[in-house]
């Protein structure tokens, strides 16, 4: 099976807008719960209701993958599953090396979806020489020491980072000088990274406070009976929509 090293997923070259691509893993996600319950068929606006987008989007999508769907029946579900797998690149093997076990690295290490999804974790790595050889979800930690061997053994060119901040931008420059060419960056840190390295940021706390922005809103609502009040205008320009239709959002960078 091919690894990640030497295929890139087509979608770039192929001319498939970012937000389209965002978009593409929650329509699998749908189509992936619909084929376990053996659906044959979907029409675009059950699939758009299930993936949470409007079903124009949807339809626009979908067209840029070539897939148009047939009137009065909807889409092949088991088809569209292949078709968004094989443009997101999780047809083939994809190793990924995690940087940082403490109790988050941990927590990734033993998450089940990713051997499902395209996924191989093919190393945990840390630099506290005591975790060095104890098996976290089955796998030896190694220590960072060994980081651009390990990467370079295992064909890797998706590395996950979950050290503490300070460690988190050392730990990138080692990983995209050892040929890493995606990180996904869970330390609270905005990384610096060459042209062509691809960055993908999840920050807990920061989506954590922006639930807190909206709970504070709703409970100033409820304090206007009216829902005249600030707050309500707040709401009201929450759901303005952007120049291509999408609602604004927080994204990681």
């Amino acid at each position: 099976m091919a690894t990640g090293r030497t295929h890139r997923p087509a979608t770039r070259s192929r001319g498939i807008p970012e937000a389209t691509v965002a978009r593409l893993p929650l329509y699998l996600r749908a189509l992936t719960a619909l084929s376990e319950r053996s659906v044959p068929t979907v029409s675009s606006e059950e699939l758009a209701a299930a993936a949470g987008v409007n079903s124009a989007k949807l339809r626009k999508d979908f067209s840029y993958l070539g897939s148009y769907g047939t009137r009065g029946v909807g889409y092949d579900v088991e088809y569209l599953v292949y078709q968004i797998s094989r443009e997101l690149g999780l047809t083939q093997d994809w190793p990924v090396v995690i940087v940082g076990i403490g109790n988050l690295g941990a927590a990734l290490a033993n998450y089940g979806g990713f051997a499902s999804r395209g996924f191989r974790v093919a190393a945990l790595i840390d630099a506290d020489p005591a975790m060095a050889g104890k098996p976290v979800a089955g796998i030896p930690v190694q220590h960072t020491d060994d980081l651009e061997q390990i990467i370079e053994d295992n064909g890797v060119s998706i590395g996950v980072i979950a050290t503490p901040a300070g460690a988190a931008q050392q730990v990138c420059d080692r990983l995209v000088a050892a040929g890493v060419t995606s990180i996904l960056n869970f330390a609270p840190t905005v990384l610096s990274v060459p042209d062509g390295v691809d960055v993908r940021k999840v920050d807990l706390s920061i989506e954590l406070q922006i639930l807190a922005f909206h709970e504070q809103r709703k409970a100033g609502e409820e304090a206007t009976p009216d829902g005249a009040g600030p707050a309500a205008v707040t709401r009201r320009e929450s759901t303005d929509q952007g120049p291509d239709g999408d609602v604004p959002a927080v994204m990681p960078a």
